[in-house]
């Protein structure tokens, strides 16, 4: 599927505009070269120029969590693997398939009332061609939590089959829930606990540690730490993630990635109709991409 989902609320304009000045005094005009090329779908940025590339990351702590992540794989019946809704591919961890192998796995799109309906029909419709399970969800309001449950219960209904056939009591369904940071990981637990079970922030690096959460006699949630790639995969990938607030501050420039997100706001509604309103963006913010 070739199409991006780039869709961001007022707010993350309203940020990007107070912090890198991005609006009436700065504008498309001044985007800098390399933003354009990336904007443009190219993930290898010109060397001409740059001191430092555009998004730095990978902290120690993610590295740590990684190893044990893929240690506690061989207890879980299921994964639920949490995208980000405005930026699907983006927040797909390459390594997922490898590292969950035959295990059953459930895919939560969440901040799914800010991405277009148009956009979630396409997604699903992708994913489902490829044999996943998609659930839209809202941690934060709850909205698509029940259906997201009751997945992970099916999901892993075959595990106490083959313990009954071995004469062994049922147990609870274990379910670990993995994906980038700040795409709410926690406020999915906490939703399904119906309490403050895992610590959850707006902001990514929250949780530094895995932490089991018993949800009912029926499930057991391994909350993780937000996992990214060792290796940087692009440039154009993690420029998506600053915009989306998926990765720390600390790993980016926030003036280059304003720009950017200029770049894609525009390039965005001129190649799918729907997904992005410029005109209103233009108004309310006093943005001009022309």
């Amino acid at each position: 599927m070739n199409t991006m989902l780039l869709f961001v609320s007022a707010g993350q304009v309203n940020a990007f505009s107070s912090n890198a000045r991005v609006g009436s005094r700065c504008g498309y005009r001044r985007v800098r070269p390399e933003v354009v090329a990336m904007a443009k779908g190219r993930d290898k940025l010109p060397e001409e120029g740059l001191v430092r590339p555009l998004i730095n990351w990978y902290p120690g702590h993610i590295a740590k969590a990684e190893k044990k992540l893929k240690e506690m794989l061989s207890v879980v019946d299921v994964v639920i693997e949490m995208r980000d809704c405005r930026i699907p591919r983006s927040t797909a961890h390459p390594l997922v398939e490898k590292w969950v192998g035959v295990k059953p796995r459930v895919v939560a799109m969440n901040r799914s009332d800010m991405a277009p309906e148009k956009a979630k029909v396409m997604w699903k419709r992708h994913l489902a061609d490829n044999g996943l399970n998609v659930f839209f969800t809202n941690a934060q309001k709850g909205e698509g939590v029940p259906q997201l449950r009751r997945a992970a219960l099916q999901a892993g209904a075959a595990m106490n089959e083959k313990r009954k056939k071995r004469g062994l009591l049922p147990r609870p369904v274990r379910c670990m829930v993995l994906g980038y940071p700040n795409v709410g990981k926690s406020a999915l637990i906490n939703r399904l606990v119906n309490k403050r079970a895992a610590k959850s922030e707006n902001r990514p690096g929250v949780t530094r540690g895995l932490q089991w959460v018993r949800i009912s006699k029926d499930i057991e949630l391994l909350d993780t730490p937000g996992i990214i790639p060792m290796k940087l995969v692009s440039q154009l990938t993690a420029s998506r993630l600053a915009v989306c607030d998926d990765i720390g501050e600390a790993s980016y420039d926030n003036q280059l990635v304003a720009a950017f997100l200029a770049e894609e706001l525009r390039s965005v509604s001129t190649r799918i109709n729907g997904f992005v309103d410029m005109e209103r963006i233009e108004v309310s913010w006093m943005f001009s991409t022309t």
